[in-house]
């Protein structure tokens, strides 16, 4: 959608292909970093933006056991906006889509599944689409692969991936919010469990991180075994997970770390996590996408506008981004061990010294706080001449 919107106000036509009839369903990734909102700043959007109903952090915390330590610090950053903001995904794919209609060559088609790519030879020259009215051929100068780490555009190219590993999974499930509640995200870690606390307005979404493959284990233990896991890692929401009525009510978020060996091929092109599928440790998945969107206009705009795209033009995009992803994935490979051997622990260790050592010096959380917020390599909309 960012891509979209960036490519129309340059002058591409886009079409934005949507398998589902709306945007309204339970997304994982909620955060907004500041990377984000500058982008946002530099469209000349970013305080219609933060009209929409939404949460803004200014500091990230966590609780290891009983103790209390401040991550991350925004006030710092040399940004608009020094602040994370939380925004269901649904309004913010809303809002994107609201403002790229403004634009007479951009079109967003809902309900409409890309079930095949059409070639010219060994060029991709569009897709094939499915609606409710039946199936269609769509022509392109370029076909982008924005669907997720799930990426139907990506089987269909037969582009080579590399599995990096991930040895947690998560689970997700609502649980009642009531007003007095804090509006900030509650994270905590105790006796080998972790969980987050999402604030969703009326109700918490919880992540609660588990071993990779094992929720047959914890279904075996029963329901009320679970709620009571829940109720001691979570002492706020412990009189709640009644709310939890089923294991239907508990959706199981497997977590990938990938990565394909090459982005493109002629006429294709991969981005976000069809590209490389993040971890949800830092919530940084959508907010490194948008990062590859904002490169990828920049690069591609002008030649677009003038007929097909040469693959040395595809391969700067993955040049481009390579570095910030490949970074942060190693991060997210290594922090997820250290995640890995604390769910071994059936007690709470003292509090690491990486923690101890931004307790004590509160100048050393401006250091998480560009990582998570700007990332490796943040990126800036080029002027438009339209």
């Amino acid at each position: 959608m960012m891509l979209g919107l960036l490519l129309a106000r340059r002058g591409v036509g886009v079409t934005v292909l949507e398998k589902h009839a709306d945007f309204f369903r339970d997304f994982r990734g909620d955060t907004v970093h500041p990377s984000t909102l500058q982008v946002l700043h530099e469209l000349g959007l970013l305080s219609s933006f933060r009209r929409r109903p939404h949460q803004e952090l200014r500091e990230l915390s966590a609780r290891i056991g009983t103790e209390a330590v401040t991550v991350a610090d925004f006030r710092h950053l040399p940004v608009a906006a020094r602040c994370l903001v939380i925004m269901p995904q649904w309004d913010f794919l809303d809002f994107l889509a609201g403002e790229a209609r403004r634009y007479p060559n951009f079109s967003l088609l809902m309900g409409s599944e890309v079930t095949g790519l059409l070639h010219d030879g060994a060029t991709v020259a569009g897709v094939r689409v499915a609606t409710a009215s039946g199936t269609h051929e769509l022509p392109a100068r370029l076909v982008v692969g924005a669907d997720g780490r799930h990426s139907t555009v990506r089987r269909l190219s037969g582009l080579q991936v590399r599995d990096l590993g991930a040895p947690i999974d998560v689970l997700w499930f609502r649980l009642p919010r009531h007003a007095d509640d804090p509006e900030e995200p509650l994270g905590r870690y105790s006796q080998g469990r972790i969980a987050i606390l999402v604030n969703r307005g009326d109700y918490f979404q919880c992540g609660f991180v588990i071993r990779k493959n094992g929720l047959e284990e914890l279904q075996s233990r029963g329901l009320e075994a679970f709620r009571a896991l829940v109720g001691q890692v979570l002492p706020l929401v412990r009189m709640r997970t009644g709310a939890i009525g089923s294991w239907d009510d508990v959706k199981l978020l497997t977590v990938t770390v990938d990565r394909l060996r090459t982005w493109y091929q002629p006429g294709l092109l991969c981005l976000g996590d069809a590209a490389h599928a993040m971890s949800p440790i830092g919530g940084v998945g959508i907010n490194l996408a948008i990062q590859d969107a904002v490169a990828a206009a920049n690069i591609l705009a002008e030649p677009l506008c003038r007929g097909p795209v040469p693959v040395g033009i595809l391969a700067r995009v993955e040049r481009r981004r390579r570095f910030p992803t490949r970074a942060t994935q190693r991060l997210q490979v290594l922090l997820q061990r250290v995640i890995s051997a604390a769910l071994e622990r059936a007690s709470d260790p003292a509090l690491p010294l990486p923690l101890r050592l931004l307790r004590r010096f509160p100048v050393l959380r401006r250091i998480p706080a560009r990582i998570v917020g700007l990332g490796f390599r943040p990126e800036h909309v080029a002027p438009s001449r339209h």
